[in-house]
């Protein structure tokens, strides 16, 4: 018996069946794409707005999170409790059964009232693209000379980029406004994107300590010390480099003392590497002085080579001198900048996470809306309940569109209510058939099974012109 002639239009049909179930299959169970389009994230993730309009595209990998559970600090895709019609991008931040508040701009936990509050370490991939460098170090210099001593102390200069530092003497970094060094919304981008950026209000109100200074320096002959100084509220952090010229068994220290002429601080703390070691005469090295989550960080040429836990600090006005001993050195590609500060939001907390559930922040709390602020809103009428999610109508807070629910007048009638339901679906009826006042309770965590993938890869925005060029692991 002889086999039925295929024919082409069924070949091509089959061919196109084929290519959409794999599509398919491939979206729900491996890769899919979003568009990030807000700035909640940023700059981890760019969503900018208008005039700029750079949006980063990201590959979510669905697949990881259906073989283990989701890790803290990663950022992962998820469907908006609240309302399920919508997918939001966040860092995952608190973990099922443990409790968290936010405190001096930063995430600490618990597992439970006998245990001690913490600050939880984040792996040092996520910290990297978390440091924000200042927006005003970035504008131009920002460095003041003082503290020139010795009769025949040459004034310091500038030599491009670097500054040349001929005997004793100290630069301080002038914050913008001469005051503490803030958390800036327009840090972390490059000049050109920070100087077009749309800036909510209420940005820049918090002092931040946790701070980083990097430089490069080059120590003449005749140097006995440079000294990197990171200021927080009642603290003095110094990191002690020995110069060329400091005695032979010399050692780098760290130090968190009392600030002088200031509030009452604790009680000195030190440490010291346990081998002599001194700048080299003539040569660059890369040194990183950072204060991050109650610990100093040393490090040379990348290398971390001394480390001290330092006391939490409520007052966190916060500045930044380079001190140096001796005859003097080259200090170049001086670079300042800060830890993302979590603001307080809607519910002060703390917070106790239900089994089951995940607490998640944006990156950048002074636009984000995420589990400091999420509200549930129930509203019942002729017999019928619905909730959805809770947006107040507020000069400075979301516009008519997103406000729900909505009520509006219907010419001469008593008006209408319009609600978004959790499930993204629309409710309409009579305002006067309402039932009791509608009943509002904080609503912040996102069930497990509402997690749908972790944000892996950023595929765009490139932009030579402002300085832009997105293609990047997510941290």
């Amino acid at each position: 018996m002889r086999a039925k002639r295929r024919t082409p239009w069924r070949d091509n049909l089959e061919a196109a069946a084929g290519a959409i179930v794999l599509a398919v299959l491939f979206k729900y169970f491996l890769l899919e794409f979003y568009r990030i389009p807000s700035g909640s994230m940023q700059p981890t993730l760019y969503g900018t707005g208008a005039p700029l309009e750079l949006y980063d595209r990201v590959i979510a990998d669905k697949l990881s999170f259906r073989l283990r559970e989701p890790e803290r600090f990663e950022v992962v895709i998820f469907r908006y409790p609240l309302d399920r019609s919508k997918n939001f991008v966040k860092r995952l931040v608190g973990l099922p059964g443990e409790e968290l508040k936010l405190e001096n701009g930063d995430v600490w936990v618990r597992a439970d009232e006998s245990d001690s509050w913490r600050i939880p370490r984040r792996p040092a991939g996520v910290m990297q693209g978390q440091w924000r460098r200042l927006a005003c170090d970035r504008a131009g210099v920002r460095w003041r000379v003082e503290g020139l001593r010795g009769a025949d102390a040459p004034a310091w200069r500038a030599e491009g980029d670097a500054i040349l530092a001929r005997g004793a003497g100290a630069l301080r970094y002038v914050a913008q406004g001469e005051g503490p060094i803030r958390d800036v919304y327009a840090d972390g981008y490059p000049p050109a994107v920070a100087a077009r950026l749309a800036v909510p209000p209420r940005t820049g109100a918090n002092a931040v300590g946790d701070l980083r200074l990097s430089a490069e320096v080059v120590a003449l002959p005749g140097c006995e010390s440079v000294a990197f100084e990171l200021e927080e509220g009642a603290l003095l952090h110094r990191f002690v480099l020995p110069g060329p010229a400091a005695v032979a068994d010399a050692r780098p220290r760290l130090e968190s003392v009392p600030r002088p002429g200031r509030r009452a601080g604790g009680e000195p703390r030190s440490a010291t590497a346990d081998a002599a070691w001194r700048l080299p005469a003539g040569r660059a090295l890369r040194v990183t002085a950072q204060n991050l989550d109650d610990r100093l960080t040393l490090a040379l040429d990348g290398e971390v080579v001394l480390e001290l836990e330092v006391e939490p600090v409520a007052w966190q006005d916060s500045g930044l001198r380079v001190e140096v001993e001796g005859e003097g050195a080259r200090l170049a590609d001086l670079e300042v900048a800060r830890d993302v500060y979590y603001t307080q939001g809607t519910d002060p907390g703390p917070w106790r996470i239900p089994e089951g559930r995940y607490f998640m922040l944006g990156d950048n709390t002074q636009d984000s809306s995420d589990s400091r602020d999420w509200a549930r809103v129930t509203v019942a009428w002729d017999g019928e309940q619905a909730s959805g999610n809770a947006r107040p109508e507020r000069m400075d807070g979301p516009v008519l569109g997103d406000t729900n629910p909505v009520r509006v007048r219907a010419g001469a009638s008593a008006g209408l209510t319009f609600l978004r339901d959790e499930w993204g679906e629309g409710h309409v009826f009579p305002t006067a058939a309402e039932q009791g006042p509608q009943q509002l309770a904080p609503d912040p965590f996102v069930p497990r099974e509402l997690i749908t993938g972790r944000a892996l890869a950023s595929l765009w925005p490139i932009s030579p012109g402002l300085g832009v060029w997105r293609p990047k692991w997510i941290r």
